[in-house]
């Protein structure tokens, strides 16, 4: 399986294919300094054998952002030693920070832009990542990651929103890209050749006005001309959309474009699998083979898989489908990926984040702060001796599902659904045996049965199926669309 080969990128040898992207946790204080909440959060990925860990954006200047990690200054190094350490101990995980530089933002909305940097304060950003990236590389990290995506720093010289009119000029690519050169430039003569150096950046802006792919394409190309190890791909996240609340600092993932950077529920698998198999059919083409890692809504080990054999990436990077099961690598290795808790994209850590609340998964046990550990000893949730009972009832547009709880604790409940006899998926997860979906149509047969499972991912066998054929509403007069009594399967 492609997925859990390993891949060489520069001297670090990664056991297989899966990232876990950087993602916010809040679990740093003010101070910025690890902790140990920040180490169990990243044991745990090493513990389920994910591949490359990226460890959330960490600020290397001192602009206060709440609780945020921070790699600016020497007193920081022994705390990363520290999570590197623990890494290691876990398991043949790799690890790399993600080291970030970021603008002034008030809470009045007003919000400092790439061209109000004087050139000495662009120089200064320049030495901060440089000696950020030798902080990493003495603390024992397997290589380092520039964040140039989303709505900071470095991708904001890369945006075509650069209003820069001098050699970082907006107007030209070449001068939307020379920042990000500098940078490179300079992180790589003070960490050396043999020390892996990453990017992420946005395969799209998601913006009016925004770049897409031609331009991502060749802002790829020129890191591999650089000589960049890998690039990660994300998509939108921008400032420009960001919905406006009195009284609070803009952020960056509440317009369109943040729908685009975690696409909910209501978008499609793999929305951006076609933007990084662009990028890397176009860098392919010019002779280059940095590992491209494509992201955004890649959850079922079959269709990961797919992209890595068809050539449309390199890697898989999850954030949040790794947040709800860490061990996903671990499972999939022991052929047992139907044990997966699978994210549903409800986006509640992103809701965490937004309010800068400590990040967690809604499938995890109220109340906890870390992922729990697969506990294969104890006995699966087991419907009642009658079985789940599970029944359905159509009222208007919306389909209600009930059934009886099974002994045991189990966390959530996983509903299934399959249209008119095709493949059953995943439609919600909820922590109460009741369900009312409220996106069924008309003239289509469903056919729905939940799986519980309990906080070690211990899960049920299915329950009862039930089938439900809904009416298509008249629209010749004010009568009420009749409701079908379900068919049970």
């Amino acid at each position: 399986m492609k997925l859990l080969e390993p891949i060489a990128i520069n001297r670090m040898t990664v056991p297989n294919r899966v990232l876990v992207p950087a993602m916010v946790t809040r679990l740093s204080g003010e101070d910025g300094f690890v902790n140990q909440g920040i180490i169990d959060r990243y044991v745990r990925y090493a513990k389920g054998h994910v591949g490359l860990i990226v460890v959330e954006a960490m600020a290397i200047h001192g602009s206060k952002s709440g609780p945020l990690l921070r790699i600016s200054g020497d007193e920081f190094i022994p705390g990363h030693r520290d999570l590197v350490n623990a890494v290691h101990d876990a398991g043949p995980s790799k690890i790399v920070p993600q080291i970030i530089h970021f603008m002034k933002v008030a809470r009045s909305g007003w919000r400092q832009t790439i061209d109000q940097l004087e050139p000495a304060e662009i120089d200064a950003i320049i030495d901060q990542f440089a000696a950020a990236a030798a902080r990493a590389r003495e603390a024992g990290y397997d290589g380092v990651e520039l964040h140039s995506a989303h709505a900071y720093t470095l991708s904001s010289f890369l945006s075509r929103h650069n209003k820069r009119r001098d050699e970082y000029d907006g107007r030209t690519l070449e001068g939307r890209l020379r920042m990000f050169g500098k940078v490179y430039a300079r992180v790589r003569k003070t960490v050396g050749d043999d020390f892996p150096v990453g990017v992420r950046f946005l395969a799209e802006e998601a913006i009016k006005d925004g770049y897409g792919l031609p331009d991502s394409q060749r802002i790829a190309l020129r890191m591999a001309q650089l000589g960049v190890d890998y690039i990660s791909l994300s998509v939108g996240g921008k400032f420009e959309d960001a919905v406006r609340r009195e009284g609070q600092p803009l952020y960056p993932y509440t317009g369109y474009s943040g729908d685009r950077c975690m696409p909910g529920d209501w978008y499609p698998p793999l929305p951006h699998a076609h933007l990084a198999a662009g990028i890397k059919a176009y860098v392919n083409s010019k002779g280059f083979t940095v590992p491209i890692v494509s992201a955004g809504k890649i959850s079922d080990p079959a269709e990961a898989e797919q992209l890595l054999v068809e050539g449309k990436a390199d890697m898989i990077g999850m954030a949040r489908q790794l947040l709800s099961d860490p061990d996903w690598v671990r499972k999939v290795a022991e052929g047992r990926p139907e044990k997966i808790i699978r994210c549903i994209y409800c986006n509640v850590c992103k809701q965490l984040d937004e309010n800068f609340k400590l990040v967690t998964c809604f499938l995890w046990p109220k109340g906890t702060t870390q992922a729990p550990a697969e506990d294969l000893s104890g006995a699966a949730p087991q419907w009642p001796a009658g079985g789940a009972g599970l029944a359905a009832r159509a009222e208007g547009g919306t389909l209600h599902l009930s059934w009886s709880k099974p002994a045991g604790e189990p966390t959530v409940f996983d509903v299934y659904r399959a249209e008119d006899g095709g493949a059953a998926t995943v439609v919600e997860a909820v922590k109460t045996p009741k369900f009312a979906d409220r996106t069924v149509l008309g003239g289509v047969v469903y056919t729905y049965y939940v799986v519980a499972y309990d906080k070690s991912g211990r899960h049920s066998v299915p329950s009862n199926a039930v089938r439900v054929e809904m009416p298509i509403p008249r629209f010749d007069d004010k009568t009420e669309p009749n409701s079908r009594e379900p068919s049970h399967a």
